[in-house]
Parts: C-alpha cells; sequence; structure tokens
C-alpha cells in the first residue's frame, strides 16, 4: 500500500510539475527566453556577416565584434535572470539529490563490504566479478550497436542541414579526452576520504573491494567488522527510508524547472528525435526484460513491478544515483542475496550504464548527421570501442554523457558546436537514460543472483 501510494504521489507531482512549470513559463520566464532568442538570433547573423570578412583590420570588422559582444552579454544577462527566477522550484530537487548523494558513499562502501566479506574467499569473488562484468559488457554493447543501428535507420540529423561552423564557436562543455592517466585516476583512490567525500563510486568499489577481501581474510575478527558494517548500512537504509518521502516534492521542483526554463515548445522543436530516441529507449527495455527472462522466467516482469518507483524517481531527476537505495531495498525484496545485491549494483553504478552508452553513440552520430558527415561503418566501430572505454572514466561528473560524446566526437572531427542541439533538451533526455540504467542495473543483479542459486523463490 505504501509503496502504490509513493508511486502515486510521484505521479501526481509530474503532472502537477508539468502545468506550473508551463504557466511559470508564459507568465514568468517567456520575456528572458524571448530576448535570450533575440540576442541568439543577431549573434548568428553576425557570424555569418564576419564569415565574409577578409580584412580584420577594417572598422566594419570592429563593429561587428563589438555588437556580437553586446549581444553576448545580453543573453548571458537574461539567462542567469531565468536562472534565478527558477531556482526557487529546483532548490526542492536539489535538496532531495544532496541527500541522496549524502547516502550514496557510505551504502556503497559499506554494502559491498559486507557482502565481500559475506562472499568470502578470493576465489568466490572472483567467480561472481567474472559472471557480473560478462553481463555488464554485453549489455554494453547491445546497448551500444542498437543505438548505432537505430540512429542508422531513422537518420534523425539528416532534417538539420547545418552548415560546419567556424572553429571558435563553443557550447561550454569540455570534452573528455581519452587519457589512459584521466582513467587510471577515476579508477583507483589516492585517499579513501577523498573518494567518500566526492562520491567517486569507482574508487569507492576498488576500495571496499580490497577491505572486504582483507576483512575476509582475518577470520574471527573480520566478523566484528562485517556485524559493524551490516548495522551501518541498515541505519542508513533507514535514513533512505525517511528521505524518499521527499521524493515526489523534488520531482514537482525539477520537472517544473525544466517546463518553466524551456516551455512545452521545447517538446514540439525536437519532438521527431525525442521520440525515435525514446521508441529506441524502449527497444533497449524490451531487450533487457527479455535477457532477464531467459533466466528469470516470469518473475523478471515481477523485477520490473517492483522497481517501478526507483525508475520514477531516476526519471523525474534525471539521475540514476537518486535511484540507488531504493533500488537495493527493491532487490532484497524480490529475494535477491544481500551479499550478490551488496556485490553485483555498486559496480553496475560504475560500469552497466545502458541508457547513457545508448544515447552516446545515437547522440554522436545524430551531430555527424545533422553536418551531412558520412561517416563509415569501420569508424562507426572504433567510435563505438572508444565510447566503451571514455565513459568508464567519467563517473559521477554532471552530465557525463555529454562529457564524453565532446571528447568523441572531436577525435572524427565533428564539431563541438553541434552540442548546443542537445543541451537544451538533455535534461529530457537524461530522464529516459536515468530509468534505463536503474532497469540494466536491477536486472544484471538478478541474473547473477540466479546464476549463483541465491535467489528465493518468494
Amino acid at each position: 500500500m505504501q509503496k502504490s501510494r509513493l508511486t502515486l504521489y510521484i505521479f501526481i507531482a509530474l503532472i502537477l510539475g508539468v502545468i506550473t512549470g508551463y504557466i511559470y513559463n508564459i507568465k514568468v520566464v517567456d520575456q528572458y527566453n524571448s530576448k535570450i532568442n533575440a540576442a541568439e538570433t543577431t549573434i548568428q547573423s553576425i557570424d555569418a556577416k564576419l564569415r565574409q570578412v577578409t580584412d580584420t583590420t577594417t572598422i566594419a570588422y570592429t563593429q561587428l565584434k563589438a555588437s556580437r559582444s553586446a549581444q553576448t552579454k545580453i543573453r548571458k544577462e537574461n539567462d542567469d535572470l531565468r536562472e534565478s527566477s527558477v531556482e526557487y522550484f529546483s532548490i526542492l530537487s536539489d535538496i532531495f539529490l544532496r541527500l541522496i548523494k549524502m547516502i550514496i558513499a557510505p551504502l556503497v562502501f559499506t554494502t559491498l563490504v559486507v557482502g565481500v566479506a559475506k562472499v568470502g574467499d578470493i576465489k568466490a569473488v572472483g567467480r561472481i566479478g567474472s559472471k557480473t562484468l560478462l553481463w555488464f559488457l554485453s549489455a554494453t554493447l547491445v546497448s551500444l550497436l542498437l543505438g548505432m543501428m537505430l540512429v542508422n535507420f531513422f537518420q534523425p540529423g539528416k532534417a538539420m542541414h547545418l552548415m560546419l561552423p567556424d572553429s571558435h564557436i563553443s557550447t561550454g562543455v569540455k570534452g573528455a579526452a581519452l587519457s589512459l592517466k584521466d582513467f587510471i585516476s577515476h579508477v583507483f583512490p589516492k585517499s579513501i576520504f577523498e573518494a567518500l567525500s566526492t562520491n567517486e563510486i569507482l574508487q569507492i568499489v576498488v576500495f571496499a573491494l580490497f577491505f572486504g577481501v582483507a576483512t575476509a581474510g582475518i577470520g574471527e575478527n573480520g566478523e566484528i567488522v562485517i556485524k559493524a558494517m551490516d548495522a551501518i548500512a541498515h541505519v542508513i537504509l533507514k535514513i533512505t527510508g525517511s528521505v524518499m518521502k521527499l521524493a515526489p516534492i523534488a520531482v514537482f521542483g525539477a520537472i517544473t524547472a525544466i517546463i518553466a526554463k524551456q516551455g512545452l515548445g521545447i517538446l514540439s522543436t525536437y519532438a521527431i528525435f525525442i521520440s525515435e530516441f525514446y521508441f529506441s529507449l524502449l527497444m533497449l527495455w524490451l531487450i533487457i526484460i527479455f535477457a532477464g527472462y531467459v533466466v528469470l522466467r516470469g518473475r523478471a516482469l515481477t523485477l520490473v513491478a517492483n522497481i517501478k518507483d526507483a525508475m520514477l524517481i531516476a526519471f523525474s531527476t534525471s539521475t540514476s544515483e537518486a535511484a540507488y537505495p531504493k533500488v537495493l531495498i527493491e532487490l532484497e525484496r524480490f529475494g535477491c542475496s544481500n551479499k550478490i545485491v551488496s556485490f553485483v549494483l555498486p559496480l553496475g553504478y560504475s560500469f552497466n550504464l545502458d541508457g547513457s552508452m545508448m544515447y552516446m553513440t545515437f547522440a554522436s552520430l545524430f551531430l555527424a548527421q545533422s553536418y551531412n558527415m558520412h561517416l563509415s561503418f569501420s569508424h562507426q566501430l572504433t567510435m563505438l570501442l572508444i565510447l566503451m572505454l571514455t565513459s568508464k572514466g567519467v563517473a559521477g561528473v554532471p552530465r557525463a554523457s555529454l562529457v564524453v560524446i565532446a571528447g568523441t566526437i572531436a577525435m572524427f572531427n565533428i564539431p563541438e558546436a553541434g552540442l548546443a542541439l542537445l543541451i537544451g533538451i538533455d535534461p529530457l533526455l537524461d530522464m529516459g537514460r536515468s530509468a534505463t540504467n536503474v532497469l540494466g542495473n536491477a536486472m544484471a543483479t538478478a541474473v547473477v543472483s540466479k546464476w549463483e542459486n541465491e535467489l528465493d523463490s518468494n
């Protein structure tokens, strides 16, 4: 009953958020949007004139540059005013997300230590880990390939007909270069306290694996540590129950802020791209559920029903992290062994982001199509493999998918300025891929539990 009420409240919050955001957009934010759009149009016109100027020492060129600076200032000022006008709505979701992030690092650490310690010897950890990574790798490849195939089939970028921009035009999204040093720094912690304070999940996972194996290896003394960690985990889950009551308020704030800033027009402007991407996500959902059904049979559908609240939270807040504590609770209620859930789920949040994976190939090739740039099949496969690697090094970074895309498209000479096409609608797309990430990780955990004969038949 409690679960169904939470779902109802979240759904009501979604509807109220859309209505409130729409009204607020018309009454308050529209004046800022009009000035931003006017400035943007003027800047584009000035850029076109600047490209035609051959002598940069003329008065006309100087005047054009001065006009561009003035319009850029107007755009920035109105963008700041727009942000401040919706900040009260954003605060509602920010409070919730901060409380969730407060929970995640200690929850991941304590549950993973308990999970690894209960698994016992290093051979068992290796066996479960290899099965987990087999599923993760397969899911990642399927997600990337599906995104590549569907974007080639739909070709949503063909309707854009964009001209190649000047190299100086930037979107403000810093690309993530494919650097082995950067990747290593995201994997191995130099301080566990730094990793905990910055929510570097991958680093926490690495330390927790070492800590858990060492705890299991010291025998009776380790039992004290396991009991303490288990008790701490239960305390944090108790806190989670209280925090989750704020979910509908957070959902209302997040949705209102998005619609208030962008308006419902953003949906119609990019309707084709958004609908094709969400159709692609639906296809990925069906594949994930079917793969789970092969192992779990009818219980795969029961699992989807059980985690619907968690998926709604991830969808509404545009972050799968917000759903982590809820997914952990629901998986244990579903019958998954505590030690498997504690081991697999944290790994999933670093290695198994199915929705984000598909979006990366879909969005990158969409940008190439928008500039009428043909990438051969071999180039697309290379891009796919690069995305597999770079995506593992930016866990926990805001707009992580955009950051990875920015770094990857540069390697294929796709203009970074094209990201401007995605920035406006990225929050809407992020909602779908966050919910998909939750589904993929929950299904992976249940499947590994079944493979290990650690799934109760309740």
